[in-house]
């Protein structure tokens, strides 16, 4: 069990930057090396834990491929989803994360053609490349709707980059699949003013039970610490106390998910939401923090996004499950005895 827990956990917050050989499949419109495109329909390119719930998690991984070199002189920028080196780092995230947070509800987490760690130096970088991971996220999502899901209430859930692509499947997501969300739990990111305003799909969540809503946060020590790009979020919500103010919160939890449980000792930290800039401040961590290479800060929690809040993110995943079961059993309900009164009418008349 502890070799399990050992591995569920470094995956959260280490990023493996795998050098191996991929097979060719041909240049980008750009030049670039452009793996082949995932088959969803192979159960191959998923992570599948189904648990038999009512109610499903959708998960996208966060960045964990960084450049590799290619036999004919080239470089990968994209994960490989048929190359074993470049999806072990894949598979040990989502291992991990549905072993933290998923509980009781089934979890689906596809492979997909992520960008690598060194996209993230460039805007222009960006926007060249993360529209084929997006793409490849997007069909995996439609696959699942089609295939997976059988009529289940889902959440969304992703991390960084995983984060960032779930705004774009919110954007574009119909009435009757917007109807069966549970929740979009934004990790590690944040969510710019524009993209709030011009996407009615992002509802700001409010409070711990609230459902069709949009959870979103982003860890730092102080404000100098945020990324670049990611200094300020329009949606904001402190996973300790589940408040969209400035009350601060006790948060008691180990220091590190790359160490035994039994061998570390918990640190006791201040968890506050600055309302100012939606970034969550936290205070006392004692811990020797795992920095992100490249585009990483000190102070910067990137790495414990979802370690830090492993057992509020799974208890509230099953809360908001739950209440929207019961809302829509409540809704059922209302539903039928109008049918009922109604039809009442019509024969009384």
């Amino acid at each position: 069990m502890k070799k399990l827990t050992t591995m569920a956990m470094w995956c959260i917050a280490a990023l493996l930057l795998t050098q191996c050989h991929s097979r060719k499949n041909g240049p980008t419109t750009a030049n670039e090396y452009l793996p082949a495109e995932p088959d969803y329909a192979d159960s191959a390119q998923w992570y599948i834990s189904n648990r038999q719930a009512k109610a499903d998690i959708f998960y996208v991984v966060s960045t964990e491929t960084g450049d590799y070199p290619l036999p004919d002189g080239l470089t990968g920028h994209y994960a490989d989803t048929y190359n074993d080196s470049l999806r072990q780092p894949l598979y040990g995230e989502m291992l991990g994360v549905d072993t933290l947070v998923s509980g009781k509800l089934n979890y689906f987490s596809p492979y997909y053609r992520q960008c690598s760690l060194q996209t993230f130096l460039s805007d222009s970088l960006l926007r060249l490349r993360m529209p084929v991971a997006t793409a490849d996220v997007k069909r995996a999502f439609s696959h699942y709707l089609k295939h997976l899901n059988q009529g289940r209430p889902f959440i969304l859930a992703g991390f960084s980059q995983g984060a960032i692509i779930l705004l774009d499947l919110l954007k574009e997501m119909d009435n009757e699949t917007f109807r069966r969300m549970i929740a979009a739990y934004v990790i590690g990111a944040t969510i710019p003013k524009e993209t709030a305003q011009q996407c009615p799909r992002i509802v700001a969540a409010q409070r711990a039970d609230d459902t069709g809503v949009t959870i979103c946060y982003n860890s730092v020590r102080n404000a100098s610490c945020a990324m670049k790009g990611w200094e300020k979020s329009a949606i904001a919500i402190n996973p300790v106390n589940w408040k969209t103010d400035g009350q601060p919160a006790t948060l008691i939890t180990e220091t590190s998910p790359l160490i035994p449980l039994d061998k570390q000792q918990k640190d006791t930290l201040n968890v506050r939401l600055d309302t100012a800039t939606g970034l969550l401040l936290v205070d006392g961590y004692n811990g020797t923090d795992y920095q992100l290479p490249l585009i990483g800060l000190d102070g910067n929690y990137h790495s414990r996004e979802i370690w830090f809040y492993r057992h509020q993110l799974r208890d509230n995943m099953a809360l908001r499950a739950g209440n929207y079961q019961k809302e829509l059993r409540t809704h059922l309900f209302l539903y039928i005895h109008l049918v009922y009164f109604i039809n009442l009418f019509i024969f009384a008349t």
